[in-house]
């Protein structure tokens, strides 16, 4: 037997049925041993040390029917982590490496099928981009049943945001750019990606204080975007609803709308908001289109092959929003939702 410690949890504590709150989850302390039981063949122990806070999670929350498990109440929840393996009876794991995908909200996670886990592979990186920047999932077993009640948002903004920016705004030197929610994880590398291209771009966010990191605050009132005087070509939409309703006026001829995401919808889904001008769309013959970055893995060693080097160059920057300790975990996620943070969302756990 292993030494026995105590395991802090994060614990589903009630299913959402409308907008997330912290008390529906709750902290646990239980035991575990730091060995992987007997007879537990294919197992990998870890030690957690990143948590992604990502959109995804408030599905789950929902016992919505997704192939991809709900959580099980009075049970700990799970997601993107980065972790050290700390005992390992998979032929593919050693003790020491350090691996990320699909972990438990907890400070020690028995992953009984680590097909999720994949080890870091350049160290030259900061540990956290992992599940920021560079991660991926690229798991085919996770395939998911979407319809627009229903809707589940994977992590991976890097990949969402060269996805989304290059492959379906194709964008041309010297084009405008608007790119709202531009102080999130996705938004913030999209900003970084058109300046690459050549492009004018313009970011907003929600508040004051997200303005200032990103570019501008859009007065959807007066539905007028005096940075776009001529009008916006590309328009990377992670807000939806009235946002998008006001964008749609000021789109050129032939422009390009990537759908990523809609974070004003998610706690209403049940009721989502309707966009009153599409005939916009049809008058300026917009090229609008919806995306998962789930289908277009295949673009990830381009991917890659751009950003790595980037990053090294320090020629992009990757904010990230960190709340220190496991206890911290409900808090943050609520804070997703409610808009507070700036960058990607992590947790750390532990900084061993």
């Amino acid at each position: 037997m292993g030494e026995e410690i105590s395991n802090k949890q994060v614990i589903l504590s009630n299913y959402v049925k409308t907008s997330v709150k912290e008390s529906d989850l709750s902290l646990r302390t239980s035991k575990i041993q730091l060995k992987i039981p007997s007879g537990c063949d294919g197992a990998v122990l870890v030690k957690n040390l990143y948590l992604s806070i990502d959109p995804f999670i408030l599905a789950l929350m929902k016992n919505q029917e997704l192939d991809l498990p709900s959580f099980t109440l009075d049970s700990p929840i799970y997601g993107f982590g980065v972790s050290k393996v700390l005992d390992s009876s998979h032929p593919n794991f050693k003790t020491g490496e350090l691996v990320w995908g699909f972990t438990g909200w907890e400070e020690y996670s028995l992953i009984k099928d680590p097909d999720q886990l994949f080890k870091v592979q350049d160290k030259d990186l900061p540990l956290s981009y992992f599940i920021g920047i560079l991660e991926v999932m690229r798991c085919t077993n996770l395939r998911l049943k979407i319809n627009v009640f229903r809707v589940i948002i994977l992590g991976m903004p890097g990949m969402t945001a060269y996805v989304g920016f290059f492959k379906f705004c194709s964008p041309k030197k010297g084009e405008t750019v608007y790119v709202s929610a531009a102080s999130g994880a996705v938004g913030q590398l999209v900003g970084q990606f058109a300046k690459i291209a050549g492009c004018y771009v313009v970011g907003s966010a929600g508040s004051k204080e997200k303005s200032a990191f990103a570019l501008m605050k859009v007065d959807l009132l007066k539905n007028k975007f005096r940075y776009f005087p001529d009008g916006i070509d590309i328009y990377f939409d992670n807000v939806g609803g009235k946002m998008l309703e006001a964008v749609l006026n000021s789109m050129r001829l032939n422009g390009r709308v990537a759908l990523c995401g809609m974070i004003s919808q998610y706690n209403s889904l049940e009721q989502p908001e309707g966009v009153h001008n599409l005939i916009n769309a049809l008058v300026k013959r917009v090229h609008m289109e919806g995306f998962f970055t789930s289908d277009h893995y295949h673009l990830y060693p381009k991917f890659l092959e751009m950003v790595v080097p980037l990053i090294k160059e320090e020629k992009i920057t990757y904010v990230e929003d960190i709340a220190e300790g496991i206890e911290s975990a409900p808090g943050a996620l609520f804070g997703l939702y409610s808009g507070r943070n700036v960058g990607k969302l992590l947790v750390v756990v532990s900084r061993e």
